[in-house]
């Protein structure tokens, strides 16, 4: 990641607590910035459009931010709908806090219906190569 994208990030995980939303749009207002939002927005959007996030770097980052202590609780979940013809199945685990789960993996099913065995199994696989645990 070069510096523009670290600045760019760090403003746009601050509007993320501001705004509480994922909206590009109401993002962009919430950027601490001389720049008007319109800028904001298709900066957002360039970012988003031209960069990979790394899901590991991600689930790292989050993990980092929860204020959780040893022994904490794994929860994993699975959701799936429909956008427009296309379905949508995710296979989630979280950390939970507080009472909140935060979701730290994800893997994106590639097919209708419940999960497998080995689909779980393989998230918490990488949740232990991940974090060590």
């Amino acid at each position: 990641m070069n510096m523009a994208s670290v600045k760019f990030f760090g403003l746009f995980i601050c509007a993320l607590c501001k705004v509480q939303i994922v909206s590009f749009c109401k993002l962009a207002t919430a950027f601490e910035t001389p720049a008007k939002s319109g800028s904001a927005l298709r900066r957002i959007q360039r970012f988003m459009a031209g960069y990979a996030l790394d899901s590991n770097l991600i689930a790292r980052l989050i993990f980092k931010m929860i204020p959780h202590k040893p022994p904490f609780k794994l929860v994993m979940d699975r959701t799936s709908w429909k956008f427009g013809k296309t379905n949508i199945n995710v296979l989630t685990l979280a950390i939970v806090y507080d009472g909140i789960a935060f979701p730290i993996l994800i893997s994106i099913l590639e097919k209708c219906g419940n999960s497998h065995t080995r689909e779980r199994v393989e998230i918490i696989n990488r949740h232990i190569k991940l974090f060590d645990n």
